[in-house]
Parts: structure tokens; C-alpha cells; sequence
């Protein structure tokens, strides 16, 4: 698996990375997430071996980063945030010139390309040089040299930063697919890409991490988890209010309308014993709606931006 050994990098007296300490399996995608300035780039940079820690270190499949670099770096693709391409080079010259580089040679070599043509649709641009190419269709090469000699281990820094939606939507299906029989650390600033791909979230803020779990996990933390919106009249809204804070539930007035809230200490649904009350006392409810709740309003909450 990838591991990362509190792991710490200072730069000057501030500390960009104070610590850090995780691991992902095959068959885990893990979304890497924190604000512009938390420390993730420079923590994917020390555990792929292009940035040398001032404490801790990583390995890649039992290979310490550190101290057996070669062993270690064989093992995965790396995708970082600005593409190592060469703007002179075709395309196919690029990916051959990638794939020697990782030992491919021959028949092996020619079949790894013609592989990452198809999975990358760049069979029409090949013969180009990539300074003429798109951003997206730059982002695909990059994405193409990372996967070229099928490493068990991928780490990718933004993979989908330039891509129109339809090329998003199949680098992300490209990503799932190999997620079957490989460890992949995803950065991105992209939190739908987030929940529609990874198994696991981890976010940093100031070098730490606060938070490491499933985004169905990450989202049940946030207060407006099971939350509902009740909409009626004023009257009724008041019946309603005083109904909920006789029964553990918070409540807001939001815009002619309650938002009732489960208590941190007790937990629960509203929405069944509200219901249930409702129709016993008879209140006339114009409607009652769940809070849509995505991880962006949790990420915002663990990293200080209050959505609410």
C-alpha cells in the first residue's frame, strides 16, 4: 500500500506539513482535500519522492521513498498539478520517450502506448506536438504517461483541471475502473468528483488532518445531517417551534419557514415524530422537505469557512 510517515515539511517557521500520517489499500480511492495553502500538494510531493522531508518519510509497496527511491518510485504513476510534458514532442514521441524511461522497450512498449491511446482517446492527436494540443488534451497525456506501465499505485494531482464536463465524466469512469487492483490517492478542489469516486476522504487544513472517512461519514458529522425544512404559516411555524424544543430538536427560522435539526447529543430523525405530531395536532403544513446536504458544506465547517 502507499504509507505516509509523519510526515513534516517547514519552510522557514511556518510548518506546511506538521505530521501527517496515513495509508491506502488496493481497491481504495482516497479524495485528498484541504484549502489552497493546507499542505496537500507538498505532502503528495514528499511521498512520490520529489519534495525530501524534514521529517518522517513514505513508502510505496514496502519501498521506503527515502531510502530505496528507485524501488519505490517504480511502483506507481504520478500525476502532478502542472504535467511533465515537453511542448516539442509529439504526442507518440512523448509517450514512447515515458515508457522507455520506465523500462518498457520493444513490443511491450508499443503495446502499452497503443493501451493508453484507447483509455485516453489521444489515437487522433498522436502524431501532434503537444505544445499544439488543448488543455484538456495536455491533461490526458499527463494522465496517459502516469498510467502507461499499469503501476499498481496512482497518485493524481487534479486529473480533471481543464477538461470539458463529457472528458470529466470519463476520466472519472477511467479512474473507478482501475480503482478495482490499485491504491489511488485523487487530489481535487472538485467535492462533487469527490463523492461520485472515492471511498475515503482525508482532509488537511494547516499541514493536519482533521478529518478521515467515507464521505457518507464525513456528511452524517455535519448539522444538518437528517435535518428537515418545515413551511407553513406563522401561526403554525410557532406551534411548531415550541413542538420541537419540547422534543430535543433545534430549530431555526429560516425565510418563513423552520429548519429543525437533531441535537448533537441526541441524535435521531426528526422527520417521523415530526410527522406524527403533526397529524395528531392537526397543523396545516404547506410542505416538509429534507436539507440536500453535500460535502462541501461539511469541508467548509472542518476548515473553518462556515457555509452556515
Amino acid at each position: 500500500m502507499i504509507e505516509a510517515l509523519s510526515l513534516e515539511k517547514r519552510y522557514g517557521p511556518i510548518r506546511a506539513v506538521d505530521g501527517i500520517e496515513f495509508s491506502v489499500k488496493p481497491g481504495e480511492i482516497l479524495g485528498f482535500l484541504g484549502p489552497n495553502g493546507a499542505g496537500k500538494s507538498t505532502t503528495m510531493k514528499m511521498v512520490t519522492g520529489f519534495v525530501r522531508p524534514d521529517g518522517g518519510t513514505a513508502r510505496i509497496g514496502g519501498h521506503d521513498i527515502l531510502q530505496n527511491p528507485l524501488q519505490a518510485k517504480s511502483l506507481f504513476g504520478y500525476l502532478p498539478e502542472t504535467g511533465p510534458l515537453y511542448p516539442e514532442m509529439t504526442v507518440s514521441d512523448f509517450l514512447r520517450f515515458s515508457g522507455e524511461l520506465r523500462g518498457l522497450r520493444g513490443k511491450e512498449l508499443a503495446a502499452a502506448v497503443a493501451r493508453v491511446y484507447d483509455l485516453c482517446h489521444l489515437g487522433t492527436v498522436r502524431r501532434q506536438t503537444l505544445e499544439t494540443l488543448s488543455k484538456g488534451y495536455r491533461q490526458r497525456v499527463g494522465l496517459a504517461q502516469a498510467v502507461l506501465h499499469d503501476p499498481p499505485y496512482l497518485i493524481l494531482d487534479e486529473p480533471t483541471d481543464g477538461l470539458d464536463p463529457n472528458q470529466k465524466s470519463e476520466v472519472r469512469k477511467l479512474i473507478a475502473g482501475m480503482a478495482q487492483d490499485k491504491a489511488i490517492i485523487l487530489s481535487t478542489h472538485i467535492l462533487e468528483e469527490v463523492e461520485a469516486m472515492c471511498t475515503r476522504v482525508l482532509i488537511i487544513n494547516h499541514g493536519k488532518i482533521v478529518a478521515d472517512a467515507s464521505p457518507r461519514s464525513l456528511k452524517e458529522r455535519h448539522p444538518d445531517h437528517n435535518a428537515i425544512r418545515v413551511t407553513a404559516d406563522a401561526e403554525t411555524l410557532a406551534k411548531v417551534a415550541a413542538w420541537a424544543r419540547e422534543n430535543a430538536l433545534a430549530d431555526k427560522n429560516e425565510n418563513g419557514s423552520l429548519i429543525l435539526r437533531p441535537k448533537k447529543e441526541t441524535g435521531g430523525q426528526p422527520g417521523g415524530p415530526f410527522l406524527a405530531a403533526a397529524a395528531k395536532q392537526g397543523w396545516k403544513i404547506d410542505r416538509v422537505d429534507s436539507l440536500p446536504l453535500h460535502l462541501d458544506a461539511v469541508f467548509a465547517k472542518l476548515t473553518g469557512n462556515t457555509l452556515n
